[in-house]
């Protein structure tokens, strides 16, 4: 458990962190000490200045807290690059609009893998909300080998594009970010479990659920197959309609692809999974008490894919397409950029390396299960390459 008294922690992470809890406790004290969680996590990751997401330390990567699948090896982005190729031929051509770029390793190499296969952009369009993350993306990108005549095609946005377009949008490892709320069922409703200031710092206390929860439980009690019971726990994401209407909101036509960790609606809230999903990670390890130290930890919880699917269907999107990491990954030709990286290896220890990524993605005990992939389509017809191998959208 991280605690402000480890003395193991940086002075200015600590100092930081403080200042964040203290801006966080006056906002709790407008409402008699109390939080819903969302308004906890939306703080720890995104509050400018202090945020996990919004100050400059390590993040991503071995010397970070998590990494992500293009940060292990280009053969990710290499696969992914042959569906995104497939879905501008169906749009006829279009930008990238990656959400949330991350490092922005995955950028630099999807621009170069689909250059490589004749496909040049016009556009590769970053929308990302954290100042201290697109510098570092634009550093990243300028830099990378070849990228210089091409770097005018990357643009950066703070929000989704406002002007109609038409292409992909891309979402890798970016929905479970989105704050969720607590729950616990109760009687023929639930509470709301968020967090109450304490003496040292913060605990989970329930209180009553407002009408938006307790209708969304409700909701989701009725379209499960089997209901929750009292006491059961667990999470959803109340925003996450208004992003995905967001992010969507100008593209004419196209598809979003969506990558992530989590399940369809009936395995997420199975009794089996009483607690919910939500977990803090810090240097590559699991974190006891997500209310610790907000700001010096990732916070992050799965994704519920029919609530995704069921409110893109309200923003005018289509379900294309629902695979596991590793269906995906096989319908697009990891086994043949496999090879190739392989073939082109100098050294047999970037060959080792290349090889060991493919099992991680593949794997059903590491992120070949863990991880789907879901193709959000509007105005394109017919069916979407990555799916060919196992369609799970009846899942859903």
């Amino acid at each position: 458990m991280l605690t402000t008294g480890d003395p193991s922690q940086p002075t200015a992470e600590l100092s930081r962190s403080a200042e964040l809890s203290a801006r966080i406790r006056a906002r709790a004290a407008t409402r008699g000490g109390w939080l819903p969680f969302s308004e906890f996590m939306e703080a720890a990751l995104y509050e400018p200045g202090l945020g996990y997401y919004m100050i400059e330390r390590p993040i991503f990567g071995a010397a970070g807290d998590f990494v992500t699948a293009p940060e292990m090896s280009p053969l990710f982005a290499a696969c992914l690059a042959n569906g995104v190729a497939s879905l501008l031929g169906a749009t006829e051509g279009g930008d990238i609009v990656e959400l949330g770029a991350g490092s922005g390793v995955m950028a630099a190499q999807l621009f170069a893998a689909l250059e490589r296969s004749g496909r040049l952009l016009d556009r590769y369009r970053i929308v990302e909300p954290s100042p201290v993350l697109t510098e570092r993306q634009q550093r990243l990108v300028s830099n990378w080998p070849g990228m210089a005549p091409h770097f005018s095609r990357f643009e950066w946005l703070e929000a989704p594009p406002s002007d109609a377009w038409q292409g992909v949008a891309l979402a890798n490892e970016v929905v479970d970010a989105l704050p969720v709320d607590r729950f616990r069922i109760a009687g023929r409703g639930c509470d709301a479990i968020g967090v109450a200031t304490a003496e040292s710092g913060f605990e989970w206390r329930a209180g009553p659920a407002d009408a938006r929860l307790s209708g969304a439980v409700g909701e989701l009690q009725a379209r499960l197959p089997q209901r929750m019971q009292d006491g059961f726990v667990s999470e959803l994401r109340l925003a996450q309609r208004e992003w995905v209407a967001s992010a969507t909101a100008t593209l004419t036509r196209g598809a979003m692809l969506v990558v992530d960790y989590g399940l369809p609606r009936a395995q997420y809230y199975h009794p089996s999974r009483d607690g919910g999903t939500l977990c803090g990670f810090r240097q590559h390890l699991r974190v006891e008490d997500p209310l610790a130290m907000p700001g010096a930890q990732d916070l992050t919880a799965w994704v519920d894919f029919s609530a995704l699917a069921d409110e893109s269907r309200a923003a005018g999107l289509e379900v294309g397409g629902f695979a596991t990491q590793a269906h995906y990954l096989l319908s697009v030709g990891i086994e043949r950029e496999l090879a190739r990286l392989t073939a082109e290896g100098v050294e047999e220890r970037d060959r080792w390396a290349h090889r060991k990524a493919a099992s991680s993605f593949l794997l059903p005990g590491e992120m070949g299960e863990r991880f789907k992939v879901m193709a959000l389509v509007r105005g394109i017809r017919g069916p979407i390459h990555g799916f060919e191998f196992r369609d799970l959208s009846a899942s859903l």
